[in-house]
Formats: structure tokens, sequence, C-alpha cells
């Protein structure tokens, strides 16, 4: 049977409206999934969900309240949602204790990384001296840098290789790594593109978009199979 990967949804917080690019439910799908959307339900409903699902995708989007890293807001960080930021960092948590499967792609590795207990920089011009542009004027599908990924690593033998060119959309990034992970992969300039834990099954971050890559450029579907692949795994 396909396992069941609940994705998390976008939030307008104005508008009270749920959004989700295909390109998440259709990876997940073309990988041998069954892609469930999730809402941003108050937090408490988070283990009910976990236990519904057996492995969950934690999706790109806005920025993360800094309340959550114990930092006061910089100018330079964007609109935050307190409904969503709630409920994934729970989704997260819930994952991570119950050894659940979870993928976190951009804003999602950031969930994943706070939720352990690690930081995130508001904003990469603000707090380092990148030379980069993280944030490309390209099509999603587009790969304008490289990364480094750390040989050996998980990410390392989803890829097969230790070198890949990846999108870029992204004005925050991991800062301290949480305990329990690791850095996986680095933008030229050194910052964190990836993270995986050390003792977890299957518990990655990437930086980067997979889902706005992989119907151009199949190598990115990777990522999702091995999310499959580890919930097939998986104690039934």
């Amino acid at each position: 049977m396909r396992p069941v990967i609940g994705i998390t949804a976008a939030f307008q917080e104005e508008e009270e409206r749920c959004f989700l690019s295909r390109y998440y439910s259709d990876g997940i799908y073309r990988a041998g999934g069954v892609p469930v959307i999730l809402p941003p339900l108050p937090p408490e409903a988070a283990a009910a969900t976990i236990t519904s699902i057996d492995g969950l995708l934690l999706s790109g989007g806005g920025d993360i309240d800094p309340f959550y890293f114990g930092e006061e807001p910089l100018p330079q960080t964007g609109m935050v949602s307190p409904r969503r930021d709630a409920f994934e960092l729970a989704l997260a948590r819930e994952a991570l204790a119950r050894v659940v499967p979870v993928l976190g792609i951009c804003r999602g590795m950031q969930v994943l990384n706070v939720a352990a207990g690690g930081t995130i920089y508001q904003d990469l011009a603000a707090g380092t001296k990148s030379p980069l542009k993280h944030r490309q004027d390209a099509p999603r599908w587009y790969g304008t840098h490289h990364i480094d990924i750390l040989a050996g690593s998980r990410l390392a033998a989803i890829f097969r290789t230790t070198r890949l060119r990846v999108n870029s959309f992204h004005h925050q990034a991991v800062k301290k790594v949480a305990p329990g992970f690791k850095a996986a992969a680095w933008a030229p300039d050194g910052i964190i593109e990836a993270i995986e834990a050390t003792a977890h099954p299957f518990a990655v971050g990437v930086q980067f978009h997979p889902e706005g890559m992989w119907e151009k450029a199949p190598l990115f579907l990777a990522l999702f199979s091995a999310l499959i692949t580890a919930c097939n795994e998986q104690p039934k």
C-alpha cells in the first residue's frame, strides 16, 4: 500500500485561506505516496495528526516568528503566521518524538531545526556576509547556484553525488544546527543548505525547492522517493 504523507499547507491569516502548490502533492504521488494536505490546526491537534499519517512533509512558505528561537524581530523579518507556526512546530516535534519520517523544504527545514532547538538567521543580509543571491530571479525549475553535500551523508546517498546545482528562494537560513542534527550541505558562501538527524531514521531538511525542479530535473524526485522508502521501512 502507498504510505500516507501529510503535507503542511500555507495559510493566509487575513483571508483565512489554506493553499499549497500542486508540485508537492504531485511529487509525493509520483514517488509512490498518497498526499494529504494538512491545514494549520491548533497545536494540540498535532499528536492526533501524526498518528494518522505515515510520513510528514513540511512545505515552504513565509518567515517563522523569531519568538520561537529566542529573538526579537528585525526590520527585515517578513509577515508571520502565528497559526501555522504553532501547528507546524508541534507537528515537527511529534514526528521527531514518534520517529515518523519527516522531510522539510525551505521554511520546512527551518521549522524542523527550530523545533529541535536550533536557530535561524532572520535575514541573511543582516546576519551574514553572504555574497550569493539566495532569492533568484529565474524560473523555479532552474538551479542558480551549486551546493556541496557532505560525503557519507544521507543526502549524498539520496542524490548519489556530493555536488548539485539547486534553485534558491529564501532570505532566512539555519544558523545554529539543532542538537541531534548535523549540517549536510552548504552553498559556496557557507550558508547551510541541508540538515539531517543523526539518530532519527529519516529527518531531513533542504533549503532549496525540489518540488519546483523535479518535473524538468527528475533527479530531484529522489528526495520524495527517499521519504516514501523511509515510511515503507517503518515497523508497522
